[in-house]
């Protein structure tokens, strides 16, 4: 996992692994079950292809999630939740609350 600024306290921890702006809905999103790149492009739109790539690498080291490479041609990538993404859909259940 990466190192994170804030490593001594839980709360700064959870916030770097979370707080920006797209990994929440990365993770509404893979909730469902696999996605590939292109699923995740589309559904998060606005999101560039090279901010979603670079989160989904990070959120790959910090093990929230786990890249699955299929080969062929093209190539077929897909993204699954891992037990410690799914650890956070508590938290995306009281977002969905907030929100509402």
């Amino acid at each position: 996992m990466r190192r994170r600024e804030g490593d001594g306290c839980p709360v700064a921890g959870a916030l770097q692994l979370v707080g920006d702006k797209w990994t929440m809905l990365v993770v509404r999103d893979l909730v469902s079950g696999p996605k590939r790149t292109t699923e995740l492009l589309a559904a998060l739109h606005p999101i560039s292809s090279r901010t979603l790539v670079g989160r989904l690498r990070d959120m790959e080291q910090d093990a929230l999630i786990e890249r699955h490479d299929y080969g062929g041609s093209p190539p077929h990538v897909e993204y699954t939740l891992t037990a410690r993404g799914r650890r956070l859909l508590p938290f995306l259940d009281a977002l969905r609350l907030l929100g509402q």
